[in-house]
């Protein structure tokens, strides 16, 4: 998982080592990443992964990379329910489009689904109520945002619960829900009746269409 360095900032091809030295992109579709503008407001990308187990890849743009992080049972609706979201490599913004098998073989290999995707606010604070950099509060472990997609939407929040970057073991989070008493949204469904929000498609046709099944 990429962190800033220390002078507060990394360049988005070193975020990206990680990601790029895993897969050989000869064999995987997926995006190799290139330089990319930010919009005016940053995205989020869900994505169902059908691989070795099934789980939610949880993506957030944080500057010109996707800050991922895998959720096995997906993102909650109720605020009780508080769910382990372990990080992963950052990845390139183009991901928030990828949909479709990566080989058997290739690192996470299997059958990927764009579940939601949309924008989010962000809205950490300090004590004093005074807003605090997205990044800068990942880095210290807790980051609040409300999501605005066709699926999720509402207030939620990332608290790393476990490990850091001060070499404490390996990093393990929670994804939570806020309890503002907002309605709208939804929580994770069975994922393999779940549909794309790019194509409308499963899991089972996209593995059938782009799998050559």
């Amino acid at each position: 998982m990429g962190r800033q360095d220390g002078r507060g900032e990394r360049d988005g091809q070193d975020r990206l080592r990680d990601y790029r030295g895993k897969r050989d992109f000869a064999r995987t579709a997926e995006p190799r990443g290139r330089s990319a503008s930010p919009g005016p407001e940053p995205r989020f990308v869900v994505q169902i992964h059908d691989a070795r187990t099934m789980h939610f890849d949880f993506r957030l743009q944080v500057d010109d990379v996707l800050r991922s992080w895998s959720v096995p049972k997906g993102p909650p609706a109720d605020p009780k329910d508080k769910r382990l979201a372990v990080p992963t490599e950052d990845h390139p913004l183009e991901y928030e489009e990828f949909e479709g098998v990566i080989p058997h073989g290739e690192y996470g290999g299997g059958t990927v689904i764009v579940w939601d995707h949309g924008t989010y606010v962000p809205l950490s604070h300090d004590r004093r109520g005074r807003p605090v950099d997205f990044a800068e509060s990942l880095e210290r472990g807790h980051a609040t945002f409300r999501l605005k997609g066709s699926k999720l939407r509402g207030e939620y929040a990332l608290t790393r619960f476990r490990g850091g970057g001060d070499g404490s073991g390996e990093e393990a989070w929670l994804l939570v829900r806020a309890s503002s008493g907002r309605s709208g949204g939804r929580g994770a469904p069975d994922p393999r009746r779940a549909r794309s929000a790019r194509s409308g498609r499963t899991l089972a046709q996209v593995a059938a269409d782009d799998g050559g099944t």
